[in-house]
């Protein structure tokens, strides 16, 4: 069992205990197991911590050594946010791959097979899925991370996604309340304002958030986002009014609140990161969010000390404190329960349905998740193409580590195949310079958020007309091309089904 450190008093624990801090590396730091000895529940996972499975289950291994009910958060939405597979390509297409192709079942295998394999090697809370329904076209942030525009499709896929991955006994932890998806600024970088009434946030941004309650998520994510029909004054995250007056007693929500990554500028460019952790967990936040970008002992040791001082200075009430860290605490026993569970001999019809999963879902999903255009005439390639990739700036929620697009696919049916990144005015005609002869494939990425890949797009399709186009964002553009394919989604399996249809004309 846990032994916690002698000396370690209890508001110092709870303090540490509603921390979800990040760390570098792929070995656990000898500071981060010394604050596990000392309380710290929760750690968070990202892409510079996993190099394999293996290292991985290692890892969580070595964590588990220190405190055995220790939660290891993890941002693996699948599709676009992929941190298991950050160097390859997620296995799994993205939440509006799922959408597409509408069928609760098949997300529910999906959610199931992840949380397999995320429970395989430790990982026991997913920062996922993402509830947000995409109503802004223009939304820089999530985009393909939604199942979609409509509120009831998003909700029961929702639904599905969290039954799915808990039935592996992986916590999912639904994002991000009170809805992300009506935005134009992106929360890393500055504070989005959603200027909706409360009759329009009742009816689209909170009906997934109610299915994934009557779902039983065991976790919620606040957004860092100022919705003024809600609190004009303080975003959601540091809102009492949307965290505990709406999340938990008008929705009767019970379970963990978690906030978005505290270091994200929404909140840290006015609020700093320690007076934001007080105000959240006084708004009624129980686990702060912070790692992806500060990682050491000293943000840990800051964090608890302005909890232990706001509550001392009598600015948090302690008994906030005590009972965020006690969520903290119910979820880690509930995850304990289920892993002893998956141990035993007999862990019943969940445990029966995973066994009988397909490994290979994420692919049979991301085919079924195709849409064609112009397929009725389209001869499949038998000859090496050039595919162009008219590429975006990633944001920061996917990174710029995980590749994506149709090449290395093609490439293996197609030995021979060349690729090239183009962006910019230029960027069409460069592609055509760098294709020369050879047949073009050009991979966009929302086509409808960019004027310079628009205008990329014309220029090749007016010198050759033979070009197919493969949009692997959200497919709001009106189809165009020899072939069009939507594959809704920039994962590896997605980028795999396009190649399969371009180099040898199949489709599920």
């Amino acid at each position: 069992m846990t032994t916690i450190a002698s000396g370690t008093d209890t508001l110092t624990r709870d303090a540490l205990t509603v921390l979800q801090p990040g760390f570098p590396g792929t070995t656990a730091p000898d500071w981060l197991l010394r604050r596990l000895g000392e309380g710290l529940a929760s750690v968070g996972l990202f892409g510079r911590n996993i190099a394999s499975p293996q290292q991985l289950a290692s890892l969580t291994a070595q964590l588990r050594a220190e405190r055995d009910d220790v939660l290891v958060a993890i941002d693996e939405e699948g599709g676009d946010v992929t941190r298991l597979e950050v160097r390859t390509g997620s296995s799994f297409p993205g939440n509006h791959a799922l959408g597409a192709v509408d069928d609760v079942s098949l997300t529910l295998e999906v959610a199931a097979e992840l949380g397999r394999r995320l429970a395989e090697c430790g990982v026991n809370l997913n920062w996922a899925p993402s509830a947000d329904v995409n109503s802004n076209p223009a939304n820089p942030v999530i985009g393909v991370r939604s199942f979609g525009a409509d509120p009831g499709l998003v909700a029961r896929h929702t639904a599905a996604y969290v039954t799915g991955l808990q039935s592996a006994g992986v916590a999912a932890c639904t994002k991000h309340f009170p809805g992300h998806g009506d935005t134009a600024v992106d929360s890393h970088h500055a504070l989005p304002r959603i200027d909706a009434d409360p009759a329009v946030l009742t009816e689209r941004e909170l009906t997934p958030f109610r299915a994934a309650i009557a779902a039983g998520t065991r976790a919620v994510m606040s957004a860092h986002i100022l919705v003024p029909a809600l609190d004009p004054a303080r975003p959601a995250t540091l809102s009492p009014r949307i965290l505990t007056t709406l999340l938990r007693e008008e929705l009767g929500y019970d379970g963990l609140i978690v906030t978005d990554g505290m270091e994200m500028q929404a909140v840290a460019a006015t609020y700093g990161i320690e007076r934001g952790s007080v105000l959240a967990v006084a708004a009624g936040a129980d686990a702060i969010c912070v790692g992806g970008g500060l990682a050491d002992d000293e943000t840990v040791r800051r964090l608890r000390d302005a909890l232990v001082t706001a509550v001392r200075t009598g600015e948090l009430p302690e008994q906030r404190l005590a009972d965020a860290a006690q969520r903290v605490r119910a979820l880690a026993r509930w995850t304990v329960s289920r892993s002893s569970a998956a141990a035993g001999p007999d862990e019943g019809a969940a445990r029966a349905g995973r066994s009988a999963g397909r490994a290979d879902v994420g692919l049979i999903a991301a085919r079924r998740a195709l849409r064609l255009t112009g397929d009725d005439v389209f001869t499949p390639l038998t000859e090496a193409p050039y595919v162009a990739a008219l590429t975006p700036v990633a944001n920061i929620a996917v990174g710029d580590e995980t590749p994506w697009g149709v090449a290395a696919e093609l490439g293996r049916l197609l030995p021979g195949t060349e690729t090239g990144s183009f962006a910019g005015t230029d960027a069409g005609h460069a592609a055509l310079v760098a294709a020369g002869e050879r047949r073009i494939v050009a991979v966009v990425r929302d086509e409808h958020r960019h004027a310079w890949m628009a205008a990329a797009l014309d220029t090749l399709l007016t010198a050759r007309p033979d070009t197919v186009v493969v949009e692997m964002g959200v497919p709001q553009a009106p189809p165009r091309g020899a072939l069009h394919i939507a594959t809704h989604g920039a994962a590896r399996v997605c980028g795999r089904a396009a190649a399969e249809v371009i180099a040898a004309g199949t489709h599920a």
